[in-house]
This record gives structure tokens, sequence and C-alpha cells, in this order.
């Protein structure tokens, strides 16, 4: 489980031969090892740590949220579970034409917060198929923390400066981050009472009493609706989370699974089915050649899946022709090792009709993965889209609403135009491979655009130059289109990889732009590697982040 030829880091991996978590933050996942001790399942620790990142994290996760789930069973089976909620039933493009909004959705306060949180539900459907503990005991932790109060993270701290006045812009968001008028530093407390009771209450009466169908549904609607929000008590009502079967490709005798539409799951197949086309180890890591051609493969798939994706209910989504190995086969010949193209000229393989515009998500994300003592695997993913979400708290419920549906097109001609019910393009995507028919990698990462791209270059660096978990986290990342803030499509580059690499790229014409050697815009990274020969796990954590990878 070791790659003694790969490069040093900061730590190594986490090894224990019982139950493994890890996550963004060590808090969160403190609280799922807690679980696993008491005798939880996998799915129990996510919850766990889930409902603590929601207090820990306010900028990336959040009640309010949705999540999406890989699960794999010890014979191999793999579950996906998607818990992104659905826009309201009074969100329709005439509700927000007639507010003045006849291009895009506003991305932040109650116009933006149209869809309804799922990722509650996620955990309750999760928990009635695997769960071991009492559904009141997940919370204890995170009930704590939200009411005595989290020590801020060098993230959060990182994010309330940069969002301080969009904080301090909206008095219920200003009460809770910035009472004072200030940025909280890192180390000091945040204490949030109206969070620790909706949780409380999440807790002392499920997911559907306590939070779709109860009061606290109604107080957060009652919140929204002054500010223009569509979405109402009966939207919440309404919603169920759902089981799916996930989609898959394989990668050098390695399955992997992702979630299909409306996640950008198929993108990362994608990826890999292109690259699959060369002898990526004999690239090497870290050359011109290995960024050069990923950033190729990357361009192509964001063409189709800035095409296609939607809720796939709406649309009918051809993934098994994006995923055709014939099809990678075609696309692949377009990529020439000595020249870029350029990511905006880049057509799609496949043609949805005839849209006008296509938009680049952005958000920040959690991504945290679970093993248990009984072989049970999950990885999952929870986020509220942008940071701090809709960039307001609904009421005195401590909730910060998703901005999830700002995202939804309103153009008429477009796969993802609003309607009311469904489900937006979703940049979440958690990931899991299988080798041999058992479980062999639960792995995921934040990021928006750079989801896909981290979970092939944790699977290069895995498979094809043997590196350990650890490793693969800590190598120097890319990110081929928008960052955080930016407009421009660039080719981004952590300062590690170095300046004779760059030069390289430029000269390929790639559009390099070089980020600091440690970048928050990579992505927070997390996995979890099973060895069933020696019966031993290797969890990997994300200095970019606050977390940490912990076992017993």
């Amino acid at each position: 489980m070791t790659a003694p030829h790969g490069p040093r880091t900061g730590r190594p991996p986490t090894r224990a031969d019982r139950g493994a978590v890890t996550s963004p933050h060590t808090l969160a996942s403190e609280a799922g090892l807690h679980a696993l001790r008491r005798g939880g399942s996998a799915v129990d620790a996510a919850i766990a740590v889930n409902a603590l990142l929601c207090v820990a994290y306010p900028h990336m996760a959040g009640l309010g949220g949705d999540g999406f789930w890989l699960i794999a069973e010890p014979d191999g089976t793999v579950r996906g579970l998607n818990a992104s909620g659905p826009s309201a039933a009074a969100a329709t493009r005439d509700y927000y034409r007639d507010r003045g909004h006849t291009d895009e959705v506003p991305s932040r306060g109650g116009l933006a917060a149209l869809t309804v949180p799922g990722a509650v539900d996620g955990w309750r459907v999760a928990h009635e198929r695997y769960g071991e503990l009492p559904w009141p005991d997940l919370f204890t932790d995170a009930i704590h923390y939200a009411r005595h109060g989290v020590p801020v993270s060098r993230s959060l701290a990182d994010w309330l400066v940069d969002d301080l006045d969009l904080l301090t812009g909206e008095d219920s968001t200003a009460r809770i981050f910035a009472p004072d008028g200030r940025a909280a530093r890192e180390g000091d407390r945040l204490v949030q009472p109206d969070l620790a009771r909706s949780l409380a209450t999440i807790a002392a009466d499920g997911a559907r009493d306590g939070f779709y169908e109860g009061d606290l549904a109604e107080r957060i609607c009652a919140a929204l609706a002054p500010t223009g929000s569509p979405l109402r008590a009966d939207d919440f009502a309404a919603y169920r989370a759902h089981w799916e079967d996930p989609i898959c490709t394989d990668y050098r005798g390695h399955t992997v699974y992702e979630l299909p539409p409306n996640t950008q799951g198929f993108a990362a197949l994608q990826i890999l089915n292109i690259i699959s086309g060369y002898d990526v180890a004999a690239w090497g890591d870290g050359t011109p050649d290995y960024y050069h051609h990923l950033a190729e493969a990357v361009k192509l798939a964001f063409a189709d899946r800035d095409e296609w994706l939607t809720d796939r209910h709406w649309v009918d989504i051809p993934v098994a022709q994006l995923l055709d190995r014939d099809y990678a086969a075609r696309r692949r010949e377009l990529i020439r090792g000595e020249r870029a193209m350029v990511m905006a000229d880049v057509e799609p393989g496949l043609r949805f009709g005839p849209q006008t515009r296509r938009r680049a998500p952005q958000g920040d994300t959690c991504a945290f993965s679970a093993v248990d003592e009984n072989g049970l695997v999950v990885s999952t993913i929870q986020s509220i889209y942008h940071d701090f979400g809709s960039a307001m708290v609904a009421g005195d419920t401590g909730i910060i609403p998703q901005n999830r549906g700002s995202f939804f097109s309103l153009d008429d001609n477009h796969p993802n135009r609003m309607e009311p019910g469904k489900r937006t393009f979703h940049t979440l995507i958690p990931g899991l491979a299988c080798r041999d028919g058992r479980p062999w990698l639960a792995f995921g990462s934040m990021g928006g655009e750079g989801q896909p791209q981290t979970h092939v270059a944790l699977l290069t660096r895995i498979i094809d130059f043997g590196y350990d978990v650890q490793q693969a986290i800590e190598a120097p990342r890319w990110l081929m289109g928008r960052t955080w803030g930016t407009t421009a499509q660039d080719l981004s580059l952590e300062g590690r990889i170095g300046d004779e690499v760059a030069r390289e790229l430029q000269r390929r014409r790639q559009p390099v732009r070089m980020l600091p050697n440690w970048d928050d815009n990579m992505g927070h990274a997390h996995a979890i590697r099973i060895d069933h020969e020696r019966g031993l796990l290797a969890a990997g954590a994300d200095p970019r982040g606050d977390g940490a990878a912990l076992g017993y």
C-alpha cells in the first residue's frame, strides 16, 4: 500500500484494520470515528461527519443543501443515492421574468433559494437501509459544537474575510458570522444556537417530522417568502431522496463508479475513457505530456457535459453513447500532443439542440468517506453551492438555504432550463472504485469544475504511478477551466509544478495561470483505499483543507 518511489508527503496515510473516516475538518472526522467505535456503520459515520460539517464548515455545507452518496457493500454491490432537491412548484421562468430577470437567476438572496434542500432526507434514506446506531446519537457532536461554539478553522476564517461585505450586507448572516462587523479569526469560537435547536429537532423528531413535514419547514419558508423565494412548505413535504443505479467505466482493470445526471459524473468517466488509450505511466507524473493530455481530455468532456447535463427525467441524455469506448476513441483523435485546443471553441461530440449559451459551474463542497468493520464503504459529498449558499439565513432556524437553483437557465432552448419540480445541473460527484469485484477506493473532492479533474488526478496517480492515497492527494494539481472568482478559462497550475513544465505547456498554447504552491481552488480531496490482501485500510486527507484521516 506504499509507493517507495513516490513523492515525499507531509504525512503518511492513516492505516487501520477496522474502520476509517476522512473529511475536510478534523472534528467532523472525529465525530465519524466516534460513531464507528460505538458500533456504527459507515453510513452512521458519514451522517455524523456531515452533521458536524454543517456546523464547522457553514461556507461549504449545511442543512439547507444537497448531497449525493455512493455506497459499496462488501460483495461489490454499489448503490447510488441522489439527495438533491428539485425546484419549487412556483419556480417557473415566468416567475423570474416577472421580477425582472430575463437572462440569469440571481446567485444570492431569496430568489436564489428556489430548490428544496435534499441532504437531510438523504441521511434518512441511507440510515433506514444501513444504519446501526439510533438516529439521535448521530447528532450529539454537531449539536454540542453548534450550541457551545466551534473553533473557526483556517478555511472558514479565510472565507469570512473574503465574504465579509456579503455577510455584513444581510442582517441574518451578519448576526451569526460578523456580529461586531469583523471577520472571526482562526481559533475564535463560532456559536450558532439557532442551528443547534434545528439539529436537535431533526435528531429528536427525525428527518420527515423534524425537517420536511414539521414546523421547521414552515418557519424556513415563512422567513424566505418576503425575500422572493418561491419555496413553500408543500415543496418540502413532497420531497424524497431516492436510490439510483450508478454509472461506471473500466480504467485499467478497476471499475470506477459515478452518479448519473443530474450530476457531472459522466464527465469524469469520459476523461478516463479518453486517456485510457494512452500509456499514462510512460508520461510520468508532473510532466508536460501528463498535464497537456489531461487538460485536452477535460476540454472534450466538458463540451459534452455543458451541452447535455441537467435532470435526466426531463431530457433524454445519451449517457450510454457518451461513455461508449468507440466514441471516446473518436474524441481522442482530436487531441494534438503539440498544440492545445481553445476550450471555448471545443464542440460537443453529440448535439442537444439550439441552445444559445453555456455557463461554467462554480461552487464549494465537502467530500468525505468512511469504511466500517464489516466492509461497508461510503463516499459522500454535500454542499450549499456557492460559499455561504444564498448568503442569507432562514429566520431563526440558523439554516442557510442553498443557491443551487441559481444555475438554472432562463433560456427556453437550454437543456438545463428552469422548470417546476426539476433538479438542476449538479457539480457534486462522489467517487468509488472496485477491483476484482470488491470495493477498493472511496474518494472525492470539493471544487466545482475541478471535481472530475481531481477524481482523474487521484486515480491516475494511484493506478498508473503507484502512489499511496496521501501521495496522490498531496501531489501538485491542475484545474482546466474557471477557478473560483475568475471568468477566464485557464489551465491553473499549483506553483510546485515548476517553471519548466509551465513554459512547455505555454509553448503548446495552453492558457497557463500559476497559483500558489498549495491552493484552496484545487479543492480538498479525501480518499480511503481498501487493501483486501493485507486486511488494512489506508486513508488520506488533504492539507489544503482542515481535515484529518482517522482510523482504528
